[in-house]
């Protein structure tokens, strides 16, 4: 069954902080929490968290794995992780994948992944070597689906153009960076992504936090994204937005971050969007998402703000 068949809860939840932000303890309580709440959509990578000083990467899929071991509820899980980012095995050879794959498998725990992401295109592979060892764990049932990460239009196109010429597995979904603040998105590559028939899961949907409204003038925030945050302060748009999203969520009572979140779901190819909580108070406005559908009206004063 494929990604866009499945029945996904409209957010995905970004296993970016867990071993960095969110200890062992803090962030099984927000997976508890999305769990509980109806969540069944989490992401992860080999890399995560390999910048944390001390760290090696595979933190964040040990805790998940651990989790859902402890839980027993892998099978009410749909899960998904990336290989080709960690600084100890990069790349996208076939051999690597052939490596990081199994790694990835025992540390969650698990048989199988569900969503398998090239997590960033690698110019030195060739795809169809890419493509072909994806294709093969799909065919052993360790890989159920895969999905291209950072990728643009003209690669993906041909990424695409192989599968279906060598009868390979094929990229169903596309991970990029998209928020009100970063839209590039929505030129070239949303149009390949749905010539292609893919589905889209964005990350960075909050622009690092800034898109909460902890971010204001003359404020300090006290998080590790704080200076990239806070540099959409100095621009037009930074301020014009949240203006906009301070408007529509007090129209719905609801915060910032889940309008942000509403109006990213509501975008044309995008199957839901991804953000991480490091405690369970960050965690409940995203899952607010859920229940928030904004009018025409609403959408249009944010997508103007945004210009």
């Amino acid at each position: 069954m494929s990604i866009s068949e499945l029945n996904l809860f409209p957010l995905c939840l970004g296993g970016n902080v867990f071993g960095w932000t969110a200890d062992r303890d803090a962030s099984f309580a927000v997976l508890d929490a999305y769990a509980e709440a109806g969540g069944n959509f989490i992401d992860t990578a080999d890399t995560y968290t390999s910048m944390v000083p001390g760290n090696v990467g595979g933190e964040s899929e040990t805790i998940i794995g651990e989790w859902m071991a402890s839980r027993g509820n892998r099978d009410r899980i749909v899960l998904a992780t990336k290989v080709g980012s960690l600084p100890t095995r990069p790349g996208l050879s076939a051999a690597n994948i052939r490596e990081a794959v199994e790694d990835s498998l025992r540390r969650l725990r698990t048989d199988h992944i569900d969503l398998y992401w090239a997590h960033i295109d690698d110019r030195e592979t060739p795809l169809a070597e890419t493509l072909g060892a994806f294709d093969a764990l799909v065919d052993e049932g360790k890989v159920r689906n895969i999905g291209a990460s950072n990728y643009n239009a003209e690669r993906l196109t041909e990424a695409l153009a192989i599968s279906e010429r060598d009868g390979l597995a094929k990229y169903g979904v596309l991970q990029q960076h998209y928020n009100l603040l970063e839209r590039e998105y929505e030129g070239a590559l949303r149009e390949a992504v749905t010539a292609g028939g893919l589905t889209s899961t964005p990350y960075f949907g909050l622009a690092r936090g800034f898109l909460t409204g902890k971010y204001q003038p003359g404020v300090e925030v006290d998080s590790p994204r704080a200076g990239k945050a806070a540099e959409y302060l100095k621009t037009e748009r930074g301020p014009r937005v949240l203006d906009a999203l301070g408007k529509v969520a007090a129209a719905h009572g609801v915060a910032m971050a889940t309008v942000a979140l509403a109006w990213l779901a509501a975008q044309p190819t995008v199957a839901a969007p991804i953000a991480s909580a490091r405690n369970v108070e960050q965690l409940r406005p995203l899952l607010a998402v859920a229940d928030l559908t904004l009018s025409e009206d609403e959408l249009a004063l944010l997508d103007t703000a945004s210009r």
